[in-house]
């Protein structure tokens, strides 16, 4: 049996708020990537500058976030754009963080699409492959993120790209293997012991359970936390905390997918 690994990311730098308070910041000691919100749903050139500042301080990994141009909505619902439309969005995202993680002396190394929009590539070849194209533009070789078991992965793959399989520590699944809606009872896992115990499974099991109690396959190389979750920082440690105690090592996609 080969080395158990797993890497833990987060969505930072979405507002002004998680930085001012610290918040953003004691996650990040517990995870080994940032996905960086770099304009489309939030974030600005201060948040990003910020964010990126402190994932160098404390050697946490880091990516671009981008989502829908759609701030009103913090990018969680899908709005119709033209494939080129996202292409274009998606790489001015990216190329706008790039551009300030150069001048602190930081590579990009994963970009995870936010919201709306990485929902909508799993059921739409065009958008995944708008977002596909936009990556492989980027001057850095992102690994791209995407929701473990969905056929956006093998689309990335075969556009050339290096890819990572996500899972959720803080959202709940439905049998089918989708995220249990925002809107739902249950839909967050906001008990520190629940999500360790999910990220776990999924780091050493391959398995979730599903929201009517049977083990559902979820194959992963990054486990995520949001930031948004209430107490995500009590749970971001209590995940990493777990998977260490359970042998697992935690890891950025850098050091295994690079």
């Amino acid at each position: 049996m080969g080395e158990l690994w797993i890497d833990i990311n987060s969505d930072l730098g979405e507002s002004e708020e998680a930085l001012a308070n610290g918040s953003d910041f004691e996650i990040m000691r517990y995870i080994t990537s940032a996905n960086v919100a770099c304009g489309g749903h939030a974030g600005d050139d201060h948040t990003m500058r910020v964010t990126v500042g402190k994932a160098k301080e404390l050697n946490v990994a880091v990516g671009a976030h981008p989502g829908y141009p759609d701030r009103a909505n913090f990018g969680r619902i899908e709005i119709p754009m033209l494939s080129a439309e996202i292409e274009a969005a998606v790489r001015d995202q990216i190329a706008a963080l790039a551009e300030i993680a150069e001048s602190l002396g930081v590579n990009l190394v994963h970009c995870k699409p936010h919201g709306a929009l990485y929902h909508a590539a799993n059921k739409n070849a065009e958008v995944a492959a708008a977002i596909g194209r936009a990556v492989l533009e980027s001057d850095d070789p992102l690994i791209m993120v995407g929701q473990a078991g969905s056929s956006t992965l093998a689309l990335w793959e075969s556009m050339g790209l290096t890819c990572a399989a996500e899972a959720f520590a803080d959202r709940a699944y439905e049998p089918d293997g989708i995220l249990r809606k925002r809107t739902l009872a249950g839909a967050l896992l906001e008990n520190p012991l629940d999500a360790a115990r999910q990220a776990t499974d999924i780091a050493i099991r391959h398995a979730a359970i599903a929201t009517n109690g049977n083990k559902l396959k979820v194959s992963a190389e990054t486990i995520c936390i949001h930031s948004d979750t209430p107490g995500s920082a009590a749970i971001a440690r209590a995940v990493n905390e777990a998977l260490r105690q359970a042998g697992v090592q935690v890891k950025p996609l850098s050091r295994v997918l690079g």
